[in-house]
């Protein structure tokens, strides 16, 4: 018991000799317990379950959790490194003094395990203290009332315990390894250790010039949303290795260049500051990559789930036109006349009138675009050099008709001519074919002129409006659609919008449902009859972006917790691998004054690069980002360009700020040598 007592004394001893790095570590595991606890918590409360749409937010969380997790081994392993090795010298004195590696890794056994107590105890402490506060703010996300029952998910608790538990195996087994694999000697001398600088880094800095500009070409020429959705992934791997290769291998270069400069390098400030860069830039580059990484994670996840939530309003008003809309399969005058009749008779029931009433004739069709030709017939692809994937299109053809009228407009068209209008893709031909019918030639390609249509909005492929002569060319379209895809697609749109309760408004769209099909069974009514109600689904599109908003938020503060640590600690050890050098400085001649100089000089050089190359990130991923929530549905380009930019201008404070704290640790590390 006594030997057991020495080594948890030798260990709560040494976390608290080197509280200045192990109090932000072990912050770090408690906010990430905390973290991954809420999430799972409101991926499992029932009072979340409980409020319309809940369930839809409840999917997302639990992605979320997932995210953390994976993130929280990643990171928590990152700075156990860093942790180790400032210990190192002191297990070296220890293994001198007699301690075997058994004996060290007893200490390193209750390091870990008091770490894992403080961390496991106050995160679920925390999470479950704020759990309830959570709870209320997604109900709040979701214009819900919030329950007050207090409720404390076990399944949560257990799920954090155990993956914590093991991430702290993981960090013993490798601090273990470090410490069996070194020797005495090489413990004792590991801070003085530093790293060469490596060959050939103007080849590795030029290829990951090439990697991000490969990524950049990808991210601005990009015009189809389909395909900067499938290639956006891509373009995110590429940014990600080129950042490091640029930074890792760059640096350098860039080192070396200032040191040939001989009026900017002979100077006592830059001196210093440009040689120590030089000297260890490989780690230096690693840690300035992983923050202007996770820098621009956070601008992008921030700015997007932002961006998504304040325009929600506006995609559901894009997925729903009109406050009620009935669809049916049927152009006949007489049968969809009927339904639009049942509607009036619910309206007149509850004293309401249709207001902004729109009314046309279409057919849909399904295909792939080979560059202005729309094939319908699968088989035929063998013989397209098309990526299937990219090239599926949906068009709806309609009769000018009904278009002028629905419109206002009075276009004219000759036969073989056709209007054609685009949603969430371009179209760059003067021509469209549709295989096995005929060429229309596009008189006018109109620019938001297409028609009401909820469908084309909810659908993540492009679409395509042709509105043609006739009703008899909508006709002959849709019976080669039956003829070679064997479905029958003619069919007729009804919407209008409502001045009443959100209540009343769901009743009404009811009814109109109820009584179609009572319609339909009863009498042997044909047309197949569907109605949409905004306020029915109103709740679910707040759930799932309310839950990406939700979850963006705290991804994004773990993120940015992440940062500050990584700035933190890189400013701190190179603090102590400086204190040293300065120390030689000052007895030659140095004063504090230039010492203060030269670590600005320093940190000013390189700690802003992160900053600038994660908004030269954002600048360029913008036009892919745009294009993927134009595929969720937000049409508002400036929105979204105000959302990035003021993201970016609230995270620039925020680094400023940590700048500013971390240079102060670091003169107070070299000054007090």
């Amino acid at each position: 018991m006594k030997k057991r007592g020495f080594y948890r004394k030798l260990a709560v001893s040494g976390i608290y000799k080197n509280k200045k790095n192990y109090l932000p570590y072990i912050l770090t595991c408690v906010g990430m317990v905390m973290m991954y606890y809420i999430v799972c918590f409101l991926a499992d409360s029932p009072g979340v379950a409980s409020i319309k749409g809940g369930e839809i937010m409840q999917m997302v969380l639990s992605l979320g959790g997932w995210v953390i997790g994976i993130f929280a081994v990643i990171f928590l392993f990152y700075t156990n490194s860093f942790l180790i090795r400032r210990r190192k010298k002191e297990f070296g004195l220890y293994n001198i003094l007699g301690m075997g590696k058994r004996n060290l890794f007893r200490i390193l056994l209750w390091e870990n395990v008091i770490i894992a107590a403080i961390a496991l105890l106050a995160g679920l402490f925390c999470g479950i203290l704020f759990s309830k506060l959570a709870e209320l703010c997604m109900a709040r996300i979701l214009g819900a009332e919030g329950s007050m029952t207090f409720y404390i998910s076990l399944a949560s608790v257990r799920g954090a315990v155990i993956l914590f538990a093991v991430i702290f195996l993981i960090l013993l087994l490798h601090g273990s390894r470090e410490i069996y694999k070194a020797n005495p000697v090489e413990l004792l001398h590991s801070e003085a250790a530093g790293e060469r600088p490596p060959k050939a880094r103007f080849l590795l800095a030029l290829f990951g010039v090439a990697l991000l500009a490969g990524a950049y070409y990808l991210a601005v020429t990009i015009q189809d949303p389909v395909e900067a959705m499938l290639l956006f992934f891509v373009a995110v791997v590429m940014v990600i290795l080129g950042t490091y290769l640029l930074f890792i291998a760059g640096s350098v270069a860039l080192c070396r260049l200032l040191q040939k400069k001989k009026k900017y390098y002979y100077k006592t400030n830059h001196f210093v500051s440009v040689s120590s860069m030089a000297f260890r830039m490989k780690r230096n580059g690693a840690g300035l990559a992983s923050i202007c990484i996770l820098s621009t994670m956070v601008l992008v996840m921030l700015s997007s789930t932002i961006c998504l939530f304040i325009g929600t309003e506006d995609m559901l008003h894009e997925r729903y036109p009109r406050d009620i809309v009935i669809q049916t399969d049927s152009v006949d005058p007489k049968e969809y006349g009927r339904v639009r009749q049942i509607a009036a008779e619910v309206l007149d029931s509850h004293g309401l009138l249709g207001e902004n009433a729109s009314e046309y004739r279409y057919t849909y069709l399904d295909g792939f675009l080979a560059e202005d030709q729309l094939l319908l017939d699968r088989q035929e692809m063998e013989n397209f050099d098309i990526n299937l994937t990219d090239s599926l299109r949906e068009v709806y053809v309609l009769p000018l008709e009904d278009y002028n009228r629905m419109m206002g407009t009075q276009y004219s068209l000759a036969p073989g001519e056709a209007l054609l209008a685009c949603k969430k893709m371009s179209y760059q031909y003067d021509t469209f074919s549709i295989k096995g019918y005929g060429t229309f030639t596009i008189k006018e390609q109109i620019t938001d002129g297409a028609p009401a249509m909820g469908s084309a909005m909810a659908s993540i492929v492009g679409s395509l409006f042709l509105v043609v002569p006739s009703m008899d060319e909508v006709n002959g379209i849709n019976a080669l659609s039956k003829e070679v895809r064997e479905y029958y697609s003619l069919r007729c749109w009804y919407g209008f919008d409502l001045s009443c309760s959100d209540e009343e408004m769901q009743k009404v769209a009811e009814e109109i449902s109820a009584r179609n099909g009572d319609l339909r069974e009863n009498q042997g009514f044909a047309p197949d009859v569907m109605t949409e109600c905004i306020e029915r689904d109103r709740a679910e599109f707040y759930a799932t972006y309310g839950g990406l908003f939700f979850l963006g938020v705290l991804l994004g503060l773990v993120f940015v917790i992440a940062a500050v640590l990584i700035i933190y600690y890189k400013q701190v050890s190179e603090g102590y691998e400086d204190q040293g050098r300065f120390a030689i400085m000052k007895k030659v001649g140095m004063t504090d004054r230039e010492i203060k100089k030269s670590i600005n000089s320093q940190v000013l050089t390189v700690f802003f690069l992160p900053l600038l190359m994660a908004g030269v990130h954002m600048a360029f991923a913008f036009p892919m980002l745009r294009l993927v929530m134009m595929l969720l549905g937000l049409v508002n380009t400036w929105l979204a360009v105000v959302t990035a930019v003021v993201s970016y201008l609230i995270f620039a404070l925020l680094y400023v700020l940590v700048y500013r704290g971390t240079s102060r640790t670091y003169y107070g590390i070299v000054r007090n040598h």
